[in-house]
């Protein structure tokens, strides 16, 4: 590919991952009680709460968080074959829909580990946890000088310029319409699992910090 459709190519993508970040920031979210309910039901977990997730032994809930990452691998799969088909002129849809999978599983990731999202701050960390998905370093001092109504829109913004380098070199073959389908269907598929391991590895090290912590308080209130 020249360069400079290659550029122009990047521009755009780098265009509709922001836009389809932005939506799927405003309109997809996991509703915490159902899947609470779906995870007691299809997990056997004994919990009535996200704050019971501390007492679930870690390797259950890696294996539960695991289970999350697949579903929604196979779900990025067969929306990458079905828009794939039309290659370049799908890229928008595709990214659209390829989003609302990638923030649901980060959301139900940071459920499964027991960190909710219903505050502004809450909402920030979540996002920040997908900015480590996507492999973007934001620093302290970027966080710092930014309020939480403004944190949100600029991470975006770098997870869209950071994921569409990426993009552009991996779906080149999507300008080829019919082969983009299988193409399509095994980029989104890793594209997901990629995303999914980061942010599972990032919920999981803060579970099992927080989790040393109330045990470290626990021994201090006992001893007294």
């Amino acid at each position: 590919m020249p360069d400079a459709n290659k550029s122009w190519l990047r521009r755009r993508v780098e265009k509709a991952i922001q836009k389809a970040l932005t939506r799927a920031y405003e309109t997809v979210k996991v509703d915490p009680e159902r899947f609470l309910l779906e995870l007691r039901a299809a997990h056997g977990l004994p919990v009535a709460s996200f704050q019971g997730m501390y007492s679930v032994e870690p390797p259950v809930l890696d294996t539960v968080a695991e289970k999350v990452i697949h579903g929604s691998m196979k779900m990025a799969a067969a929306e990458g074959a079905g828009f794939g088909l039309g290659g370049i002129f799908t890229i928008v849809p595709d990214f659209s829909i390829l989003a609302a999978i990638t923030l649901r599983t980060i959301q139900k990731l940071s459920l499964v580990y027991g960190f909710e999202f219903n505050t502004d701050e809450e909402m920030a960390e979540l996002w920040i946890a997908a900015a480590s998905a996507a492999g973007v370093d934001l620093g302290r001092e970027f966080l710092e000088k930014n309020l939480v109504n403004h944190l949100i829109p600029r991470i975006i913004q770098r997870i869209a310029a950071k994921a569409s380098t990426e993009f552009v070199e991996k779906w080149a073959g999507r300008l080829v319409p019919v082969v983009s389908s299988l193409i399509g269907a095994t980029l989104n598929y890793y594209f997901v699992r990629g995303w999914g391991e980061r942010a599972h590895a990032h919920f999981r090290q803060k579970h099992l910090a927080l989790r040393r912590r109330m045990l470290e308080e626990q021994r201090i209130e006992a001893a007294q």
